[in-house]
């Protein structure tokens, strides 16, 4: 998987020079959403006392508002544009050495065609989508960790506000609980995916064959039979991804109202504006969302997992 395009000299220049282009678009990117961040601050203190101030003030933050997000949706175009060729140069490498590796064998490979061209596929477009959030994760942990360790100074709770950092380290423990009871909630989802992809490979697989044959295939009594195991794992894979969707949709939702639950108090007692309170919900937003990436993506992670257990396999049996 890795090997095909990153060891590769054919793909050295896409793999490694690609990757420096996409790491220096995210990093700008960072630098902008961190420049709203401030943004954030000096707008709502003029919102929260408007009457002492002209309205020419607010056209004046409006223009600073554009000359930060015209940018950035300029940048984060061409990024999203760039990472989708990168991700189909990946599959493009993975395709051609893998097809090389399978024609040489001379027994049958169960699934070869599914895994050429679908799991590739799937798993360039996976990587295109998670790998650049990882990425963007970490980025934005590294510059909004200083910003959200400095607006801590406004907390005004007393078990918490004498504890540098606070809101830090509220992010990382309401972040990092969050994954773990994610982990159990969602324990047998790989699993499930993993054969969802075994009993759907077999329907497929008979219907192919019926395409030219359709006296010995294709016969009803057997996709009956197919599609009844079909139904069976999905009916599973639904019910364990529902309770999955409750916690984390309860969990988005309670995340929401945290920085204002530790900040509020402050607000009425005058310790913080409103410019301030904002600026604290967006920071401490953003470095939430980046502990908790993989909360947000279990789904897409379990099944990249499912993915990549069954290009193990074929790479094992075509001796790659």
């Amino acid at each position: 998987m890795f090997k095909a395009f990153f060891k590769s000299r054919q793909w050295f220049f896409w793999a490694y020079g690609g990757a420096v282009i996409l790491l220096f678009a995210l990093f700008i990117q960072v630098e902008l959403t961190v420049k709203i961040n401030e943004w954030y601050g000096g707008f709502y203190n003029i919102l929260q006392k408007a009457t002492e101030h002209e309205v020419s003030e607010l056209w004046l933050e409006m223009e600073k508002f554009a000359r930060i997000a015209f940018p950035y949706v300029l940048i984060a175009t061409i990024t999203s544009y760039f990472t989708r060729i990168y991700a189909f140069k990946w599959r493009e490498a993975m395709t051609f050495s893998y097809v090389d590796k399978w024609q040489k064998v001379d027994e049958e490979v169960e699934g070869a065609s599914q895994r050429i061209q679908e799991d590739i596929y799937r798993f360039a477009r996976i990587f295109e989508s998670l790998g650049l959030q990882v990425i963007r994760a970490i980025m934005t942990l590294l510059a909004f960790l200083p910003i959200l360790w400095g607006l801590s100074s406004g907390v005004d709770i007393d078990f918490i506000k004498d504890i540098p950092g606070s809101l830090v380290w509220v992010a990382l423990i309401v972040s990092l609980g969050g994954l773990i009871i994610s982990w159990f909630v969602g324990i047998k989802l790989p699993g499930l995916e993993y054969n969802n992809q075994k009993v759907e490979a077999a329907f497929r697989k008979e219907l192919v064959y019926a395409e030219d044959d359709k006296i010995n295939y294709g016969k009803t009594e057997t996709l009956v039979e197919l599609f009844i195991g079909l139904k069976f794992n999905y009916n599973r894979l639904f019910l364990h991804y529902g309770y999955f969707d409750i916690w984390v949709n309860f969990f988005e939702q309670l995340m929401i109202i945290v920085p204002y639950l530790i900040m509020g108090p402050g607000l009425f007692t005058g310790l913080i504006t409103l410019g301030v309170l904002v600026q604290v919900s967006n920071a401490f937003s953003k470095v939430r969302e980046s502990f908790s990436i993989f909360i947000a993506n279990w789904t897409t992670i379990t099944e990249l997992r499912s993915i990549h257990k069954r290009l193990r396999e074929f790479e094992s049996n075509i001796g790659y």
